[in-house]
């Protein structure tokens, strides 16, 4: 019976059972909106990456992404993943380390990629194809708070406010006292949404941050919310640590230069996460950034549709 091959990768973790676990569905031709939309709902992961020839022969692949619940122009942890599988794929049989640039094309549009492979869990960051840019809007700590089940003084640390950022998608980014304010947040879905006005035809999920880490070599924890997603919580969410990149250079004033920041997510949910985020910085403001992390695959099969 003839298919097309999937994988099951752990993204953002080199553990496997650890991570944001992603589908990569190859061989797509075919497959229509409606079609890749159930096959999401079927693998029911945070992100399904389907993947067809792309459109500039130079370019590795045309991707997809779809969440049981919606598409995606752009994400964080599907870039990561499907750039090591498409490279770990095409240097099947080689045993050196082997160091590739792979250009995928996203919605958002096309996202350079650099992966290197060797004998520990593979790496991948790409730069952003979109830089992050404030959202107009404006939100009361107290109504934030209850949405998340706090109290209105847990909102807010320093001189971090809550803010909308987009880096391609739109996040409320929720600054939390500290780990154990994280902890408890509690999101409702239907107050959050007579909160937060619609972005782009989406309500823009809440992103919890705070400086306090679980790992010391971590400069913030986060969690996201993403219930019109089809998901409760993402173990990492790489296009909110995207978009965080606004808020981190705004609130933290980062001086000219290159700035690395280790994001830690997922602890919450049993399946620890590290996401690297890169901020090149100038004259106050973004001039490039990048996503990193390690995969590894944990799966793979045949899908007979």
């Amino acid at each position: 019976m003839n298919g097309r091959n999937y994988y099951i990768y752990d993204v953002f973790s080199a553990e496997a059972l650890t991570g944001n676990p992603l589908a990569i569905v190859l061989d797509c031709e075919g497959l229509d909106d409606a079609a890749m939309q159930r096959i999401a709902g079927e693998f029911n992961l945070s992100e399904t990456v389907f993947v067809f020839p792309p459109d500039e022969k130079n370019h590795a692949a045309r991707l997809r992404i779809f969440t049981p619940g919606c598409e995606l122009p752009f994400a964080g942890h599907p870039t990561v993943g499907t750039a090591i599988a498409l490279a770990e794929r095409a240097g099947e049989g080689q045993e050196s380390a082997q160091t590739s640039i792979l250009m995928l094309e996203e919605t958002v549009g096309p996202v350079r990629c650099a992966v290197s492979l060797g004998a520990q869990a593979a790496y991948a960051e790409f730069d952003l194809p979109k830089l992050p840019e404030p959202v107009a809007g404006s939100f009361e700590p107290e109504a934030v708070a209850a949405a998340l089940g706090l109290g209105h003084h847990e909102i807010g640390f320093e001189n971090h406010l809550v803010g909308v950022w987009s880096a391609g998608v739109p996040y409320v980014c929720v600054p939390v006292a500290n780990l154990d304010v994280a902890a408890r947040a509690r999101f409702d879905p239907a107050l959050w949404s007579s909160l937060v006005p619609e972005l782009n035809g989406r309500v823009a999920n809440p992103y919890v941050y705070c400086r306090e880490t679980v790992n010391h070599d971590h400069a913030f924890h986060a969690r996201m919310f993403g219930n019109d997603l089809g998901i409760s919580e993402d173990p990492a969410t790489g296009s909110a640590a995207a978009a965080f990149a606004g808020a981190i250079m705004r609130h933290d004033a980062l001086v000219d230069g290159a700035h690395g920041f280790l994001i830690e997510q997922g602890l919450e949910m049993g399946r620890p996460s590290s996401i690297r985020l890169e901020i090149e910085a100038f004259a106050g403001r973004i001039e490039a950034a990048r996503i990193g992390g390690q995969a590894v695959r944990v799966a793979e099969g045949r899908l007979f549709i």
